[in-house]
């Protein structure tokens, strides 16, 4: 009988085809074609965080951690789908059989489950929050929605990353070696993982760059091969972070060079390298430092995940037919603006502040009002039709009744985008400047495109500015007036999104006030600043000239003024205001991945101080001393401390970075046309002093878990426009042998005259385990509650959210008395019900 061809035996017989030269550079994430054997060139390196990224137009969802926010594990699963249809979408663009090139593929590296365990990290907002249950069953269900339903025919593969124990500092993030406890390594940074194999079984793994106990993790046999792959039953490949095995060789000084590098990853299980450190391999080989059918089994796991993608035209894929029309369709947006919605965080509302009454007249101000950075966050697609807060609430309560001013600058030394107040076009005195788009590069000939653009912030990546415009080449000359609100010195900066791999020289951009040329960069300077003295506020002309012929993604024309300029400002916009709307917070200029930054606050990436920056913490006291209800809305991809707020601003939403629709999203919310429901997924402490060291990766004293202080706002908090009631607390035992499962269940009802979510949490004492964290969270779910309906929510517990684990790592149901807690936020924080029970026995868990 003749052997059923599979996958796998596919690719081992091509990989037998394969010269050992052609071996090593196919394990390489660059892949090279073999036109010989009919392989197109494939590189493996994909991103879908929060939307399909780096490859142009694209639903733009909240970024993760604002996904986390909604505790709605099905929300995840219909993200997830999304980010892979639209993948597959772009992949059947180009083509089967053809040559993809890098984020034009089906290997999409994401989710990113580190546990966001210290609020300075810059990269927490890639993540699901603090917890391990939480950030497991979130993933769980989104590399559901990026896989499908058909193992052997995966839409797209997932890659959950970085395994393992790996949350920052960014800076040394390349070298650095974590001593982890068994316990913590067991208890806390691991479950997510396992949950993402066990039950998410996602078909790839990204191994991190740092080192555990002195092992880097992608040459960690015993993480990569016997936990991963024996314990969890991985049956996929496992990818290293980008250069992570160069790491090991130029930072970790692991062995003396990649030769000898790569052939401890490969042999330790990790199969591909993102980089070039494994072209060494064909050193390695020669040298015998490796065997080459350890390269033949690396080899066969990647292209049997090629063969399951149908990467090949192979007519057995049930998605060779998704479309272009499927990129930001309707659906998308009306899903993307569902999640921003699902996000937001309700944190303080008194004296009924909120909803804002209809007709009101409202002060918009803060310099995360109208940019677009804060929307998208970092590892973003491009959004097609972003909308700020600014604009949404233009929509929603008329732009008559809205009154805007910037107010602030983001941070000490950090420009932000020079608002449309103090821009203005020659020809109609509207707010901007007239923009003329060229399909040329030398601005010749008539321009194919005019219009009004009222700010310069613009993400282009991998598109053009108008259909009629090729992504790769044009030009745009934009003209008007500069506005000074007063005299004085200002900082006027160009700020180009660079191509962060292209060797390529970068797209030149000019700049021009009153004739006079002031910044002229021809791809060379990373600081494009000129400081500029105003002696009135008469307008000044202003030419920006910006040429795109390279893979740079956008342009930003951008200021620093004077801080008395801009409060000033904001009191007159508050002046004819019955309330105020602050947006305040972050943005990825000064929170994200290796960042080039160093100022008050900030450093690399991360934060030095988790408090609100001086320069907005100045505008929200100026602003409350106008005595009117005063809105703080929090835009940030982590917990910032905002103590003054919680004491002095009538109300607190909590956005995060929102995504596309992020701005209708959070007018709706304000106008009361949507109840909030969303929980924090991480603690908001009262200060950086209430922190560990940051380069500690011990668990005592982080997080909601381990942490003995009182927070500013604690981990699962958010309230509603309604409010909800618990009783009746059930248990289908209260008493277990160990092993056996629970039943936990509980009424809820909402009280209020507002249908409403509700976020449902189930969180467990262990108070006889010394180790055990002060609660666990064990169950959740989001429920939609009509007013006054009361509803029976269930929760079956699993021997593994009922065990504990030791010094030494062991997992184990344990015998002992425990108490359960059912409620909308964790026990002492919010209304809710206990009921206690007991386990006699003792069964240890597999790893």
């Amino acid at each position: 009988m003749a052997q059923t061809s599979t996958p796998d035996t596919q690719a081992a017989a091509l990989v037998a085809k394969m010269t050992l030269a052609e071996k090593v550079a196919q394990l390489q994430s660059g892949a090279p074609a073999i036109p010989r054997l009919g392989v197109a060139a494939y590189d493996w390196w994909s991103e879908g965080l929060h939307g399909i990224a780096r490859n142009g137009y694209a639903t733009v969802f909240p970024q993760a951690i604002g996904l986390a926010a909604s505790w709605d594990t099905g929300l995840l699963q219909q993200v997830g789908t999304t980010v892979s249809t639209e993948a597959r979408a772009k992949f059947n663009a180009i083509g089967a059989g053809h040559d993809h090139a890098r984020y034009q593929g089906l290997t999409i590296w994401s989710p990113n489950i580190n546990i966001f365990r210290d609020p300075r990290w810059g990269r927490g907002q890639e993540t699901y929050g603090e917890d391990p249950y939480l950030t497991g069953q979130l993933a769980v269900n989104f590399i559901h929605g990026i896989q499908g339903d058909d193992p052997a025919h995966p839409r797209a593969i997932a890659t959950p990353k970085h395994l393992a124990v790996h949350s920052g500092p960014e800076a040394g993030r390349h070298g650095f070696d974590v001593d982890v406890s068994p316990h913590d390594f067991e208890a806390t940074y691991l479950p997510a993982f396992r949950a993402a194999i066990t039950e998410g079984h996602a078909d790839s793994v990204m191994c991190a760059y740092n080192a555990l106990h002195g092992t880097p993790v992608c040459a960690d046999s015993d993480l990569l091969t016997a936990r991963l792959r024996h314990d969890w039953g991985f049956r996929g490949f496992v990818v290293s972070d980008c250069d992570a095995v160069d790491d090991m060789t130029k930072f970790h000084y692991f062995k003396p060079d990649n030769a000898q590098s790569s052939a401890a990853s490969i042999q330790a299980g990790t199969d591909l390298d993102c980089g070039v450190a494994y072209a060494d391999l064909l050193e390695a080989v020669q040298k015998g430092y490796v065997k080459e059918p350890v390269l033949d089994a690396a080899l066969t796991r990647l292209f049997a995940a090629r063969y399951r993608l149908s990467e090949w035209g192979n007519n057995k894929s049930p998605y060779a037919t998704i479309g272009m029309d499927q990129v930001d369709s309707a659906a998308h947006r009306k899903l993307a603006l569902q999640a921003a919605l699902e996000s937001i965080v309700l944190l303080k509302n008194e004296h009924g502040v909120l909803p804002l009454r209809q007709g009101a007249h409202v002060a918009v101000i803060g310099p995360n009002a109208d940019a677009l950075e804060t929307l998208e966050a970092n590892y973003h697609g491009t959004a097609r039709a972003p909308v700020t807060p600014l604009e949404g609430l233009r929509e929603r309560f008329g732009a008559t009744r809205v009154h805007y001013a910037q107010g602030a600058s983001l941070a000490e030394g950090v420009p932000v985008p020079i608002p449309e107040t103090a821009l203005r076009t020659a020809e109609h005195g509207s707010a901007g400047l007239t923009g003329e788009y060229f399909d040329n590069l030398n601005f010749s000939g008539k321009p194919v495109e005019t219009r009004t653009d009222h700010v310069i912030d613009f993400d282009w990546d991998h598109v053009a500015p108008f259909d009629s415009l090729r992504a790769d080449r044009y030009a745009v000359r934009w003209t008007g007036e500069w506005l000074p609100p007063a005299p004085g010195d200002y900082t006027l900066a160009l700020h180009v999104d660079r191509c962060f791999d292209c060797n390529k020289q970068h797209d030149p951009v000019r700049l021009y006030v009153d004739g006079k040329k002031v910044l002229d960069d021809n791809g060379d300077d990373t600081h494009l600043q000129t400081v500029l003295h105003a002696s009135d506020i008469r307008p000044h002309a202003i030419r920006l000239e910006y040429v795109h012929g390279g893979q740079d993604q956008g342009v930003r024309l951008q200021w620093l003024a004077p801080a008395d300029a801009q409060l000033a400002e904001a009191q007159a916009a508050v002046r004819d205001a019955d309330a105020m709307v602050a947006f305040v917070g972050l943005s990825p200029d000064v929170e994200g991945e290796e960042l080039k930054i160093d100022v008050p606050g900030f450093n690399g990436g991360d934060r030095t101080d988790i408090g609100l920056p001086q320069p907005q913490q100045t505008l929200l006291e100026r602003a409350a001393a106008n005595g009117k209800p005063l809105v703080v809305v929090l835009m940030s991809g982590s917990a910032v401390a905002l103590n003054w707020a919680k004491a002095h601003a009538d109300a607190i939403v909590t956005a995060w970075y929102p995504g596309e629709e992020g701005g209708r999203a959070i007018a709706q919310v304000l106008a009361g046309d949507y109840n909030p429901g969303g929980r924090l997924p991480v603690t908001f402490y009262r200060s950086t002093r209430d922190l560990p060291p940051f380069v500690s990766y011990a668990a005592q004293g982080r997080t909601y878990r381990y942490f003995e202080g009182t927070p500013l706002y604690p981990f699962g908090y958010g309230l509603s426009y309604t409010h909800f009631a618990y009783a009746e607390p059930q248990l289908s035992s209260t008493r277990l042998d160990a092993g056996e499962k629970l039943t936990v269940s509980a009424i809820v009802r909402n009280e209020g005259d507002r249908d409403g979510d509700e976020v449902v949490q189930v969180y467990l004492d262990a108070p006889d385990d010394p180790l055990a964290p002060r609660h666990a969270l064990v169950g959740f779910q989001r429920v939609h509650l009509a007013a006054k309906e009361s509803r029976r929510v269930s929760f079956e517990l699993t021997p593994r959210q009922l065990n504990s684990v030791d010094a030494a790592g062991e997992r184990a149901v344990k015998a002992g008395h425990y108490r359960v807690f059912v409620g909308g936020g964790q026990p002492g924080d919010t209304e809710g019900v206990m009921a206690a029970f007991t386990i006699g026995g003792h069964e240890v868990l597999p790893k």
